[in-house]
């Protein structure tokens, strides 16, 4: 097989929405199967002239092919550990695999490219076509079949709730954990209620605790490590001065044996590295998970043949742990692995991350204040070194490991991305904070666009040796590095350190280039009270947060209120700054949005390119407007690696350092608060491990389940059934016919009660749509739909209106949205009343699809083709006497706005105005199904804000406005923009 796909390559079936169904199928189908086994068969024997025999042949999750051959007559090229335990019980032993003969140098090779088709397809019809690597490789090969951990537990411990009695009491157990302290969880077990009604096994939080350390799923067991360090202060006594830190760590390779072992990641595993396009001729590249980047690809040309490379993503982060006061401090180190999806890895739901050690947060007052540093930075990198030192074995020579699919392989972790921001990748890079940790480029030069030479591990290992003999290195200097003379990383194979340091979008996109550069220098050019009173007049829009008082006021920023900045800053900006200002900073934020999305192709790295390459254009306008002096500060320079590191690792939504933020709260806050605060770290790592034993006993209970379903339903499991999906009853009701989810189109849904009954023509005219029984006149006899009645609509009509409708949008994996919901508004204004305030009314903007007559040129060949700009005034349906049969009977009410006008060429935005006609808004009643989805109207402030706006009326009293780009990543994504010409 040159190559793999999710069809069955024997019979043509499929395709299968994962790779799992194809080996399924393939195992359930005899022909298919022995098909397959010869194949293999076969193909062994092309490579190495012998027959094989033994176990059948399987096909994997990934391309490669699964290997059973006799033993090889020398186990130590292997790397095999001699002491290492026999395969469990009913687990057949590990197969070693012999060495093919050498080859001096690989073969060229031009893999055929393949259709395949996502779990989830691509929005507007993009498809994946994936090329394997070669099949000489042997990536991801597996040896023989074994038992994973969730079988051994199933087969050696009768009880299916383990130490629990049955699932109420280990339902209780697992709420208590989770909740309660042990002073709580001692106080309940010993209420009276509690002992005579609940007659649980565990009576007391001591009995409690056991049961929980009895769970059969215990995770790597911690370690505490001194690390002594020896000051230059002395005593008094006249000796030096010591210090003794605690390091506590686990094995870095049993958390990855359980997480590329564990079941519950199975559906989203891969052990092989693939380049994947968007078209069969293969001109454009997609970049999104870690196996789609070049470094798996050619780290894998380096490994062994038959080896699976398990990708380690280490990231590490200072955290304070008290709140109001205190110096307690941790500095966690979690490890994933690239395997696993992102999706799954970054949602600490999934704990597809895992702690693995907390280094020590030292005082250092052994040292003197000239040397404390220094000291401070052998100290991290000595502690990473006893943390990562299992790796480095395991990293050569492989590691047999049983995985999600019950396959074994050799398994070779190796160091692949680093995430830390940018202190802490200049302490691991041994470089200092204002050298790039990535690049030999100059300081005074970190403002201009060059392509320095990138930092080499062997040449700096070399360096940092030759200074530690006390030579003069003038390299040592003018490369910025500080006196670390073994850092952690030099002896871990396969690994440029350099390389490892992904995109840091929080600190360097988000809080530095937008908060602390962007907006601080576009304030001092517009000034803060302009800038201040545009932001309150902005209008609302749900999810979009409103800065009722300015941005000047806002006392504490998160990565949330830069967001939400962001989506309206550049409309907010637009007649206020000078236009190469407004160039300039459209440049930026189009480079922070691009930056962020999931899925990246040649196409949209480019884009990111010539964004930077706008802003550097551009951005001697804020030298001249006096704001700056120059641009070589790290993280303006730091914009120069993103291409590079997305093509190498992958979309940097993988790589974000708020997943370890936000890994914080489980694994180091939460943790301190369950301690005593006295000797802390040792009671943190206690109850971290009765955690994840908890969450690792439930993954094991919905796995026991899940495969009993299986099993149950396992005759129907190829059956397809087409129909519509389910809805809750008593809630919804669907106005679309077909199914309740597409992959193109919008569907809407309405309540099964109107929010407005029986409304009377007058109220409607005074309150929602003044022209409202004109306008449904003409609509009836424009579509030909006369009531049944023969009396058209009058004054004495009744009319059903809901307050809102909800649309379900298609999904756009490009920027992860998926299962999308948003609720269109149409509300009048609320008087106030005892205790409450007065609602103004809120009338939100749509996107409505308009006929082919009408459609503009402006918009031809974008997304916005064939669609124009609405204000939503009510929503309702036709009284009974008014319907005609199979004919719509949910109406909208409508404002227009005019076509769009041509984009502006500073903002890149459209321009549109509303449509007025005898001094009153043009009106017209649609159907519902042609409203697509909402938008967001921006007011075109002018040279200054007009101080009568305000939130509530600025779209009432604004005439002319900008259709917003950048509320949210989806409007940005189908709106695409190259600063060098249209993509």
């Amino acid at each position: 097989m040159s190559s793999w796909s999710r069809c069955c390559g024997h019979c043509g079936k499929g395709p299968f929405p994962t790779s799992a169904g194809v080996l399924r199928h393939i195992k359930r189908v005899p022909q298919c199967h022995q098909k397959h086994v010869r194949e293999f068969k076969a193909l062994a024997t092309a490579l190495w002239g012998i027959e094989t025999s033994g176990p059948e042949f399987a096909h994997d999750d990934t391309a490669a092919e699964e290997i059973n051959m006799p033993p090889s007559a020398d186990n130590t090229n292997l790397g095999l550990d001699p002491q290492r335990a026999p395969s469990p019980q009913g687990a057949p032993e590990f197969v070693d695999m012999p060495i093919p003969p050498p080859q001096t140098a690989r073969p060229q090779h031009r893999v055929t490219v393949e259709e395949i088709k996502d779990d989830v397809q691509p929005y507007m019809g993009v498809e994946r076509y994936v090329e394997t690597c070669p099949h000489v490789w042997l990536a991801g090969a597996s040896y023989s079949e074994g038992e994973p951990r969730f079988s051994q537990i199933a087969r050696e411990v009768d009880n299916l709730y383990g130490p629990f009695e049955d699932e109420d009491e280990w339902r209780l157990a697992q709420w208590l954990i989770k909740n309660a302290g042990q002073t709580q969880t001692d106080d309940f077990l010993k209420l009276t209620i509690t002992r005579n009604r609940l007659n649980l096994s565990y009576s007391n939080n001591e009995n409690f605790l056991r049961k929980i350390d009895a769970i059969p799923t215990q995770t790597p067991g911690w370690f505490r490590d001194i690390v002594t360090v020896n000051g230059n202060l002395t005593t008094a006594n006249g000796v030096k001065a010591t210090e003794e830190l605690e390091l506590w760590r686990r094995d870095p390779v049993e958390c990855i044996r359980e997480l590329i072992g564990n079941p519950a990641y199975k559906e989203f595993l891969a052990y092989a590295p693939e380049h994947v396009f968007t078209s069969a001729d293969g001109n454009e590249r997609i970049y999104d998970e870690t196996w789609t980047g070049d470094w798996w690809w050619e780290t894998q040309a380096k490994v062994p043949q038959g080896s699976t490379i398990a990708p380690i993503i280490l990231a590490s982060d200072k955290t304070q742990l008290s709140q109001f006061g205190g110096d307690k401090s941790a500095w966690p180190v979690y490890l994933t692995i690239g395997n696993i999806a992102k999706e799954v890895r970054r949602k600490p739901t999934a704990h597809a991350t895992v702690l693995i050690g907390y280094l020590p947060v030292a005082k250092l007052d052994c040292c003197s204040n000239a040397t404390r540093s220094e000291v401070g930075y052998r100290l991290f990198h000595r502690c990473m070194q006893l943390l990562l030192q299992p790796l480095i074995k395991a990293g050569r020579n492989g590691e047999r490991m049983v995985c999600a699919d019950s396959r074994i392989r050799r398994v070779h972790p190796i160091l692949a991305a680093y995430i830390a921001d940018f202190p802490e990748q200049c302490l691991v890079a041994c470089c200092k904070e204002s050298y790039c940790p990535k690049c030999r480029v100059k300081p005074e030069d970190r403002g201009e666009p060059l392509e320095s030479l990138y930092r080499d591990p062997d040449r700096t290992t070399t360096i940092l040796d030759q200074k530690a003999t006390g030579r003069r290195v003038k390299a040592y200097k003018s490369e910025g590095m500080r006196p670390v003379f073994e850092p952690f990383w030099k002896a871990l194979p396969y690994t440029d350190i350099f390389s490892c340091f992904t995109p840091d979008i929080l600190h360097q996109l988000h809080k530095g280039i937008f908060k602390d550069h962007l907006v601080k220098w576009c304030t001092e050019i517009a000034g803060a009270a302009e800038i201040d009173a545009r932001f309150r007049a902005m209008p609302e829009f749900p999810g979009l947060r409103r800065f009722k008082n300015g941005i000047s006021f806002v006392s504490q920023w998160t990565g949330r209120e830069h967001r939400e900045m962001q989506k309206v800053f550049i409309g907010i900006l637009t007649g206020a700054v000078q236009p190469r200002v407004l160039r300039a900073a459209t440049a930026a934020v189009d480079f922070i949005y691009y930056s962020q999305l999931h899925i990246h192709t040649t196409v949209t790295l480019q884009a990111l390119g010539d964004a930077l390459a706008t802003l550097h254009e551009h951005k001697g306008v804020f030298i001249d407007a006096g704001v700056r002096e120059n641009f070589n500060f790290p993280k303006f320079h730091q914009l120069v690696h993103y291409v590079t590191a997305i093509q190498s690792r992958g979309s940097a939504d993988g790589y974000n350092t708020e997943s370890p933020e936000r890994l914080h709260i489980d694994f180091a806050k939460k943790a301190y608060r369950a301690s005593n605060r006295r000797e802390y770290v040792s009671q943190m790592a206690t109850w971290l491990r009765r955690q994840e034993s908890v969450v690792e006993f439930k993954k094991y209970l919905d796995w026991r389940l899940d495969n009993q379903d299986d099993e149950d339903d396992e005759d129907d499991e190829d059956v397809d059934v087409d129909g519509e999906d389910e809805r809750e009853p008593g809630t919804r009701s669907q106005i679309n016919d077909g199914p309740q989810h597409t992959t193109t189109r919008a569907h809407r849904l309405l309540a099964l009660k109107p929010g407005f009954p029986a409304l009377t023509v007058d109220k409607i005219s005074t309150s929602f749509a003044p022209n409202f029984l004109h306008s449904l006149r003409i609509y009836l006899q424009r579509t030909n739909l006369p009531p049944r009645s023969h009396t058209p609509p009058n004054t004495r009509d009744l009319f059903n209106a809901y307050k809102r409708m909800t649309l379900v949008l298609p999904d756009i994996p490009s920027v992860g949205r998926y299962n999308c919901k948003v609720r269109i508004r149409a509300l009048p204004f609320t008087p106030g009343c005892a205790g409450r305030k007065a609602k103004p009314s809120y009338f939100q903007t749509v996107l409505v699809r308009v006929p082919d007559d009408r459609e503009n040129p402006n918009t031809a060949g974008t997304v916005l083709e064939g669609l124009r700009v609405a204000q939503l005034r009510l929503i309702f349906e036709l009284p009974e006497h008014l319907r005609t049969p199979f004919k719509p009977h949910l109406l909208a009410y409508i404002e227009w706005f005019n076509p769009f006008r041509p984009r502006d060429t500073n903002n890149h935005l459209f321009p549109v105005s509303r449509q007025i006609h005898q001094r009153a808004p043009v009106a017209e009643v649609i159907d519902i199904t042609r409203i697509e989805s909402p938008c967001y109207l921006i007011p075109r402030f002018g040279a200054q804000c007009d101080n009568s706006w305000t939130s509530a009326n600025v779209l009432e009293e604004c005439k002319s406005f900008y259709l917003a780009r950048y509320v949210n990543m989806a409007t940005f994504y189908l709106d695409p923009i190259s600063h060098n010409g249209p993509l």
